[in-house]
């Protein structure tokens, strides 16, 4: 029997998984089938056409992979997902009934592309998933967001997918967790969901990251499966088996955002409560900080010396590093608050000094 889409877009968690590309029918067509088996599964997904980095590389198998997927529907119930970056693409997958649509992280970094599907689905009533762009910009996020509210669609939701990082080794697409988290911000209403193969870029990290989403309260998952995954025909590393990914998804602690339980609800309002207070001593103490940083620009104008001071910043950053590490706070943690403290001195310092009065 035959679950409709709109069914499973309310559900949560919300578990996506299939193939990153549709190879063969009978590929298609065994995955389904082993994925609808485990009974965890809501939506099958596959890539029909596949962007790559360079040439040469398998491209997916294009429309015709979309008759393998639709048999797949029929054979095992699962509503079906593709992935579309062309108005094109947009039409092969609608005559072939297909029940949701994925934006990929190469296109939403075009907002060129994301006008031209979102035009082509103007009038369309399909749910419609947007993954973040491959660089940190949220503005390109929700701009690509607002492209779709602007056509007409009603059910849209994103996909954290990770970022791409110079330098990065711990990941293939680094998650900068503070990202999704403000784009949960601006867009409450709008499904979030993660997809830890992309951030992983292997197999070992899929649970860590699954968990970690959803103590963020993210509402669902898009897990990469193939029956066969070390000779896959793109992105092996990062595939698990249908099975395996049943085990993964049983091991995982779903959360939820909110308890009637009065006990838990008076304990989080007081400590909620010591937070904010805190949060406005240290903000007092950072306004008191920033005036002396304006009595220090005052003097080094006066003496005609730079704002900048290497060895001083190398001695608040050791001394902090020390004090930190005493405190439980992390070394990433120190850099980024120092960072941005340091920032705001300097601009600061700079308003002074170039204070013509």
């Amino acid at each position: 029997m035959q679950t409709t889409i709109q069914e499973k877009w309310l559900k949560r968690p919300l578990i996506i998984s299939g193939p990153c590309s549709a190879e063969t029918p009978g590929q298609v067509m065994e995955t389904a089938t082993r994925l609808a088996k485990t009974g965890k599964v809501d939506i099958l997904r596959a890539g029909i056409w596949k962007p790559r980095t360079k040439p040469g590389l398998f491209e997916g198998i294009g429309a015709a992979g979309l008759d393998w997927i639709l048999d797949a529907k029929k054979e095992t119930g699962l509503p079906v997902t593709v992935e579309v970056a062309t108005a094109k693409h947009v039409q092969d997958a609608l005559d072939h009934e297909v029940d949701m649509l994925w934006i990929g992280a190469r296109t939403t970094v075009n907002p060129f592309s994301v006008q031209e599907v979102a035009d082509a689905l103007r009038g369309v009533d399909i749910p419609v998933l947007i993954k973040n762009p491959i660089n940190p910009d949220l503005e390109l996020w929700s701009g690509g967001i607002e492209r779709f509210q602007k056509a007409g669609l009603r059910q849209l939701g994103m996909i954290h997918r990770g970022f791409s990082s110079y330098g990065n080794t711990d990941y293939r697409n680094a998650p900068m967790w503070h990202l999704p988290i403000e784009m949960k911000r601006r867009f409450p209403e709008l499904l979030l969901i993660c997809d830890p193969s992309h951030i992983c870029g292997n197999r070992t990290g899929l649970q860590a990251i699954a968990q970690k989403s959803i103590d963020l309260d993210f509402g669902g998952l898009m897990i990469e499966s193939h029956i066969d995954p070390d000779h896959a025909w793109s992105d092996a590393k990062q595939q698990i088996t249908p099975e395996t990914l049943a085990e993964l998804l049983g091991g995982l602690v779903w959360r939820n955002e909110r308890t009637d339980e009065q006990a838990f609800i008076s304990a989080l309002t007081t400590l909620r409560e010591q937070i904010n207070q805190m949060d406005d001593e240290l903000l007092t103490l950072l306004g008191q900080r920033m005036k002396i940083a304006d009595k220090i620009g005052s003097y080094k104008k006066t003496n005609n010396i730079t704002i900048l001071q290497t060895n001083r910043w190398n001695e608040i950053l050791d001394r902090a590093f020390q004090k930190g590490e005493l405190l439980g706070l992390s070394r990433e943690f120190i850099i980024k608050y120092f960072d941005a403290v340091h920032l705001e001195s300097i601009n600061h310092q700079n308003k002074v000094m170039n204070d013509p009065s």
